[in-house]
């Protein structure tokens, strides 16, 4: 064996130190990033304005639920108001509006309106909230969102 070859496997088939060849070695490092350049940006864009559009959405469904929870209650407040000894269902109207207005603003509260019914065998009244259901922002058609509230008459 000479100085040269001594320590070392002279069979290039064992050799582990070279090199295997690279993958896609027939496209040019250069040529591939070249394509991907920029494609980041996009992804960001795409990805940022699908995650905005969805978190919009959620804000929207809250802003709903909470006109649609504040409208049930000031109904039913309203009507618990209206069916106290010395109180009428004008005076539950007027207070229905009037917890509306202090709530959300006074679009909501254009109509109101109260009847006497028997609502599960008992003589109440009902008051009636009809509102528009908020579809951008609190801007909506009118007439979508019902709500009513009820409370037992005092004999």
């Amino acid at each position: 064996m000479t100085a040269s070859t001594r320590g070392r496997n002279t069979n290039r088939a064992l050799d582990t130190r070279r090199k295997a060849p690279r993958p896609g070695k027939s496209i040019p490092h250069r040529a591939t990033e070249s394509r991907e350049q920029g494609s980041a940006v996009v992804e960001f864009v795409l990805v940022g304005s699908l995650l905005t559009l969805f978190f919009l959405a959620i804000i929207q469904l809250a802003l709903v639920l909470h006109i649609r929870n504040t409208l049930i209650d000031a109904a039913a407040s309203g009507a618990r108001y209206g069916t106290l000894a010395d109180r009428s269902a004008a005076d539950a109207e007027e207070r229905t509006r009037s917890l509306i207005h202090s709530a959300l603003n006074a679009g909501f509260a254009q109509q109101v309106s109260t009847r006497e019914v028997t609502y599960q065998g008992l003589r109440t009244l009902e008051v009636t909230v009809r509102a528009p259901m908020p579809v951008i922002g609190l801007i909506g058609p009118r007439d979508l969102l019902e709500v009513k509230g009820h409370a037992a008459v005092q004999p």
